[in-house]
């Protein structure tokens, strides 16, 4: 065990705040890109990682969906983080000195209300943690980063305005990877199945795998396809559902499944959070 997380981005980074939020006691491992938070668990370098998959302002994490099957990690966990964003200046500085605010591109877009009310300009960055890393090492007064208060700490960089994003229900939601799956039933609220499935080449193959789940009374929370391969002909779905694969209807269910599709693979089995909306 090496009690380490992995996520991808630099420290400071929202993921970084879900990995301590979810799991205090582990040392955050930043990780340049998916595939090596990824790979960090897969070679031992880290015991898991957190990966962010959706947004319920600007839907799901591109290519992140691809990777989950061919990982060879099974999702344990899900973790949701609002993303509140935060004016951080360098020390002396206050909010009436700022003219130019830095930020990812998204941030900057969340943000917009806040910004045209102070008169300031916008700074598109690399990243959240990345800008209020560079708006520290540039010591402008005039200059600010838009970013979770711990990338504040981690930069030492001033809280001039709290939580100034223009919508207060920002959530991203994450899945926590391990190399051993655990299908055990545990928490309070439920238990949630994820997978993947290709559809066979036969006319309403999709309306017929999912008849299943209508008809055993199983609620489906997310279904989304993506294309395999750059091909406009192989379209893969991800699903989850509530229910454990051990439940008999959510077993009827997946035979059903099974019968109409080239091949069905279980990503992970794990409990419904408590914040799940």
């Amino acid at each position: 065990m090496t009690n380490r997380i992995a996520f991808q981005g630099e420290p400071g980074a929202y993921s970084h705040e879900a990995c301590r939020k979810a799991r205090p006691e582990m040392e955050a491992l930043p990780c340049r890109t998916f595939e090596d938070a990824i790979e960090a668990v897969r070679s031992g370098a880290a015991d898991l990682a957190m990966l962010p998959v959706e947004n319920s302002t600007y839907g799901r994490v591109a290519d992140i969906h691809t990777l989950l099957p061919h990982s060879g990690l099974h999702i344990i966990e899900e973790a949701f983080v609002r993303v509140h964003i935060n004016l951080l200046g360098v020390p002396g500085a206050q909010l009436g000195d700022i003219t130019h605010a830095m930020s990812h591109t998204v941030l900057l877009g969340q943000c917009k209300d806040f910004l045209q009310q102070h008169g300031i300009h916008r700074i598109t960055g690399a990243d959240t943690a990345g800008s209020a890393r560079q708006v520290s090492e540039l010591g402008q007064t005039g200059t600010a980063a838009l970013a979770s208060e711990l990338a504040g700490e981690i930069y030492g960089l001033n809280l001039l305005a709290r939580h100034i994003e223009d919508h207060s229900n920002n959530t991203t939601r994450f899945l926590i990877m391990s190399r051993e799956a655990d299908s055990s039933r545990r928490g309070k609220h439920g238990m949630i199945t994820s997978f993947v499935f290709q559809v066979r080449n036969i006319p309403a193959a999709l309306y017929k795998a999912m008849g299943g789940f209508a008809t055993n009374g199983i609620n489906m929370t997310k279904l989304e396809s993506y294309m395999v391969d750059g091909s406009f002909t192989a379209t893969r779905f991800y699903a989850d559902i509530e229910g454990h694969p051990d439940d008999p209807n959510v077993k009827l269910a997946l035979d059903e499944l099974a019968y109409f599709t080239t091949d069905v693979e279980i990503l992970g089995v794990y409990p419904a959070s408590a914040e799940r909306g």
